[in-house]
């Protein structure tokens, strides 16, 4: 579907990013059975690719702009204003349907003020052409396999991504991690810690050296636990634990549910004293 993004906003974010950049498309070819994107769109989830994207970028040359030079580091990152391009879609995969990611790539690659940055479960080699120079930031997500099978429906294998970290290192990426979404079950913390040596395995010094992660323990939502039900009720068996989960009234006014305060706390604990362990090249920008 063709439309054109008509409110141009850059929203303070403070967590992947400083600032989350007005979209250049909405939706997911897709399915991943936890994710939040669908219940914007109703459950069915097109992709809207947005026509207006000299419009987009021309906001974001002069957002950047007004925010002058970082003056501090923070999270994000030390010196660059870091900017998330990916919120409502997966960018490797819109790549696949229009010029739009690979504009914004280019327009960041010649801001030295700031980065672009997105999450992806899709491995798309054609944007190792794109000669980003370090000005975008790719953040792959990562689960257990045994969690990816049951959940990340429609996505590159994690075989895949793990093998493509390297590569996008040397074409000139910022490669960062995001564990992500972390499900507890039995065994989970066993599959973490084969997942992390895996990883280990997977990249070189290069990668290394510059690999930081982001770790996001699963939140789900009622209306979402029910549309699964009927086409995917197994992910409904690690998804929707309501002996470990607590209630929290959405934005929308359905219920999202988290694990509960006091066991999350033990959970995000155990996880990244494992990373630590692991991976101690691996930094964690934030935990949650």
């Amino acid at each position: 579907m063709l439309g054109v993004k008509r409110s141009l906003t850059a929203r303070p974010n403070g967590r992947s990013a400083d600032f989350i950049a007005p979209s250049t498309a909405n939706g997911c070819a897709m399915a991943c059975a936890y994710c939040y994107v669908p219940r914007r769109k109703g459950y069915s989830n097109p992709v809207t690719v947005f026509a207006n994207i000299d419009r987009i970028t021309g906001y974001l040359r002069r957002h950047v702009g007004r925010q002058g030079v970082k003056g501090e580091p923070n999270q994000c990152d030390p010196s660059a204003w870091v900017y998330d391009i990916g919120e409502n879609s997966d960018c490797s995969l819109d790549a696949r349907l229009s010029d739009n990611v690979r504009d914004l790539v280019t327009l960041f690659r010649d801001l030295p003020t700031a980065k672009a940055t997105f999450a992806t479960k899709h491995v798309n080699r054609d944007l190792l052409d794109w000669d980003p120079r370090g000005r975008t930031r790719v953040r792959f997500s990562l689960m257990p396999a045994r969690d990816a099978k049951l959940l990340d429906v429609r996505t590159s294998p994690i075989a895949q991504r793990l093998a493509a970290i390297d590569d996008f290192v040397a074409a000139g990426y910022e490669v960062h991690v995001n564990f992500s979404p972390v499900v507890v079950r039995d065994g989970w913390l066993d599959d973490w810690a084969e997942l992390l040596d895996q990883l280990d395995d997977a990249i070189g010094p290069a990668a290394k050296a510059q690999l930081a992660a982001e770790v996001i323990f699963l939140t789900h939502n009622d209306r979402l636990h029910e549309v699964n039900l009927g086409w995917h009720p197994k992910a409904e068996q690690v998804l929707w634990r309501p002996e470990l989960q607590q209630p929290k009234r959405s934005q929308t006014g359905g219920w999202n549910v988290r694990y509960r305060t006091g066991g999350k706390g033990a959970y995000v604990a155990a996880l990244t004293d494992l990373i630590a362990a692991k991976a101690p090249y691996c930094r964690v920008r934030y935990a949650f």
